[in-house]
């Protein structure tokens, strides 16, 4: 998980720039289709990278369980803020953003709260079946 993590975080130009065209065509095919403007090229970028911290609050979680959902959300925040103090430092061709900060802080905190729920129903239904036997 943490080799992606740092590929994609510390990749010397933006990991998209490949599929930039493709994404914009696909974007606008889609707004041409009724999709919402909203659905842009911004909230594509917020989703992704909600969606690369999700796992690892999902994993903090499970790993250091006695921690609770706001403390690995600090985690993700400490890694988030080093990544995007590394860009900032040593990639030109990055940008440091503070909203990939708060949107990495959310994926971290979705991976936690999944994992506290998945836990939950485990247990329920580890309970459940217990009480079959």
């Amino acid at each position: 998980m943490l080799i992606p993590l740092a590929l994609i975080a510390f990749w010397p130009t933006p990991v998209d720039r490949p599929v930039q065209g493709l994404l914009a065509d696909t974007l606008s095919f889609l707004h041409r289709h009724g999709i919402p403007d909203w659905f842009n090229y911004q909230f594509v970028e917020a989703t992704a990278n909600v969606m690369l911290f999700v796992p690892v609050g999902f994993v903090s979680a499970l790993s250091f369980p006695e921690k609770r959902w706001w403390q690995v959300g600090a985690f993700g925040l400490l890694v988030s803020g080093c990544i995007e103090l590394g860009q900032l430092i040593f990639l030109h061709d990055r940008f440091a953003s503070p909203t990939d900060i708060v949107t990495n802080m959310s994926g971290t905190v979705i991976g936690a709260l999944i994992s506290a729920l998945a836990g939950k129903w485990l247990e329920a239904h580890h309970l459940a079946a217990t009480n079959l036997q």
